[in-house]
């Protein structure tokens, strides 16, 4: 921490005449005392966010009707929630049509996962012990992070309870009712102790139960040639019971923090199926269990440097039968166990300038009771290096912003080339001598081949237009935009900014 003054050590001799008056009587402290501005400035490896993210905390989340991360997720702009089935069916997100397995989910910072089809079912995770929801359309500015945070397409953040107390109270209580239709009912308590004055303690329980039967009209043809209606047909095999447990240890220290967490979830679900040809009674089931073991420790070892060790252990267990007398019996039952170990580092090089390093190793290996099955074993080793720099109101980071410093060379308009963009805006800016740019709109040009490694396009033919442009200007061209950059008798210096679309 720095402290900064409007007068350099004036502080210092105020505290020494203070401290001299006290010594030779208290009268020399009658009179009110005033004191220059005191500025306290403290370094931050924080970061304005480049990628604008969407948040959800506090009490925008306690008046939400909703029971899981799921339905909150509804209330976010530009994602895609998959839904199977009612209270007791799977829940999904993903964002810009990708997959669910390119969706990074971390919970406390620490990814989950499912190394058996890289879904993460949203249903499992309760608002109830949830302090923040936060997407992002990629991922965070914040270059200290984990390597797994960077290979997502994007990324979902859950960050559950901490434990506060008001002063003089050691202890929190609270305790939940949830009623809804289908029979649905989701009871839930909250426990928290202060231990000491840098620990506490957090126990989370819940349970939901509900039948999920609801009347559906059915429409169907019958042996007359009919449209017929049958209104007393109800969904079956639908119902959910389920109880998650969650107990957490958080943890004050000098200039750090860490937090251990213990997390279990258990439920029986019915798949109730497609109603094909009057069929709608279904005899598949499947029962999971999801438990694990997570601890983080982040630690500013002083201005410069700051570290985070991250670590997980977890097990999986998913039970399905199928008892459909039409079908085939299944009886299988599928285990998989995870550990995980991250290593995040940030060194500040500059006051603007911070580098980080991170190192992430997983390592997952699935049975099952399936004759022939292979046991499949995989580790996985991910390292990420980024750098973050600051200036003024302009911050570069990774691929979402280029810079480009160049001299060009003598150029006229027969050797400049149209060209255009798919996923970047370019800002051409000249330092030294006159540019001239060509321009031509995209669509009155004929499709040409695009180079989707250096992200550009050629065109030939001269451009409909040319536009000098001097130092203290400069020219911004949009993916529909062709332009013949370059022209100049001499060549320029001049500074190239690649925006991502």
């Amino acid at each position: 921490m720095v402290l900064s003054f409007a007068r350099k050590g004036y502080l210092a001799c105020v505290l020494s005449m203070l401290a001299i008056g006290m010594s030779h009587g208290q009268s020399k402290l009658d009179s009110i005392q005033h004191l220059d501005e005191v500025t306290v400035t403290a370094r931050s490896f924080s970061f304005k966010e480049v990628i604008p993210s969407q948040k959800l905390s506090g009490k925008e989340l306690q008046n939400l009707n909703s029971h899981t991360v799921a339905d909150a997720l509804r209330y976010f702009s530009g994602v895609q929630l998959k839904d199977y089935g009612g209270v007791g069916g799977i829940k999904t997100v993903n964002i810009r049509s990708m997959g669910t397995n390119h969706m990074g989910v971390f919970y406390d910072g620490i990814e989950l996962s499912n190394a058996q089809n890289g879904q993460v079912d949203l249903g499992m995770y309760s608002l109830d012990n949830i302090e923040e929801i936060s997407l992002y359309n990629g991922q965070k500015s914040d270059i200290f992070q984990s390597a797994k945070d960077f290979g997502a397409a994007g990324t979902l953040y859950l960050r559950s309870r901490r434990p506060r107390f008001e002063d003089g109270k050691t202890t929190n209580i609270r305790a939940t009712m949830k009623v809804g239709s289908f029979d649905v009912i989701n009871p839930s308590a909250l426990f928290e102790y202060k231990i000491s004055e840098n620990i506490a303690a957090s126990f989370s329980a819940e349970w939901l139960s509900g039948s999920g039967k609801y009347k559906f009209r059915y429409r169907r043809i019958n042996p007359a040639g009919e449209i017929a209606y049958d209104t007393t047909a109800v969904r079956e095999n639908g119902d959910i019971n389920a109880t998650r447990l969650e107990a957490g240890l958080y943890g004050k220290m000098s200039d750090g923090t860490w937090n251990l967490k213990f997390y279990n979830y258990n439920s029986e679900r019915g798949i109730p199926g497609a109603i094909v040809n009057n069929v709608w009674r279904r005899g598949e089931r499947v029962w999971d269990t999801n438990s694990f073991m997570q601890g983080s420790y982040i630690k500013e070892i002083n201005s410069k440097f700051k570290t985070q060790v991250n670590a997980k252990y977890a097990f999986y267990r998913t039970h399905y039968v199928n008892n459909d007398d039409k079908l085939i019996h299944v009886d299988n039952l599928y285990k998989q166990r995870e550990i995980y170990l991250s290593s995040a580092n940030v060194y500040s090089i500059l006051s603007n300038w911070d580098v980080s390093a991170s190192y992430d190793l997983q390592w997952n290996k699935m049975n099952a009771d399936m004759y022939g099955f292979v046991y499949p074993e995989r580790f996985t080793n991910l390292l990420s290096v980024a750098t973050a720099l600051r200036l003024g109101k302009v911050k570069l980071q990774g691929d979402d912003l280029v810079v480009n410093f160049s001299q060009t060379k003598p150029k006229t308009k027969e050797e400049a080339k149209l060209e255009t963009h798919n996923q970047f805006i370019d800002i051409q800016i000249p330092l030294s001598g006159v540019e001239v740019m060509g321009y031509t709109a995209r669509e009155d040009l004929p499709e040409a081949d695009y180079d989707a490694d250096k992200d550009i396009s050629f065109y030939p033919g001269l451009a409909e237009s040319y536009i000098p442009v001097k130092p203290g200007m400069f020219a911004i061209f949009f993916p529909q935009d062709a332009h013949a950059p370059g022209v100049s008798p001499d060549g320029v210096k001049k500074v190239i900014v690649k925006v991502l679309v």
